[in-house]
């Protein structure tokens, strides 16, 4: 075997090492986004029913809807904190991590990962928000 053959042998393992693993670490960071996401959801759907009922402000929860987020998190075996602001909106930030497969042989063994997302209640009317 040639050098040539062994060095290009050796790139090519190295380029396909890059390709799983980087490709890796973007699917765990769509399921993050697509657990932040919908956790935030489930999370907003917790409104204050009281004020809700009268037809006043929309407002969630803030305990229900942390608790809610927190749930769905918990369910799928995810990592993340909740937070409620202004009273309308839940941001979840996930975190997770993806194995590697081939960087490990560089000591490279856990590729982490962190995404958020944010849900807004709000009331609509015909479509239009009011």
């Amino acid at each position: 075997m040639s050098a040539w053959a062994a060095l290009s042998a050796a790139v090519i393992i190295i380029c396909v090492g890059l390709a799983v693993d980087l490709g890796g670490q973007v699917h765990a960071l769509q399921r993050a986004h697509d657990l932040a996401a919908q956790a935030a959801r489930a999370g907003g759907q917790a409104l204050s029913e009281a004020t809700a009922m009268r037809g006043g402000v929309l407002a969630v929860d803030v305990a229900q809807a942390k608790a809610e987020a927190q749930r769905y998190l918990d369910a799928a075996g995810a990592t993340g904190t909740v937070t409620v602001t202004g009273g309308t909106r839940v941001t979840v930030t996930v975190t997770d991590s993806y194995d590697t497969v081939f960087l490990g042989a560089i000591g490279i063994n856990r590729l982490d990962v962190t995404s958020d997302a944010t849900a807004r209640t709000i009331r609509t009317v015909g479509g239009d928000e009011r």
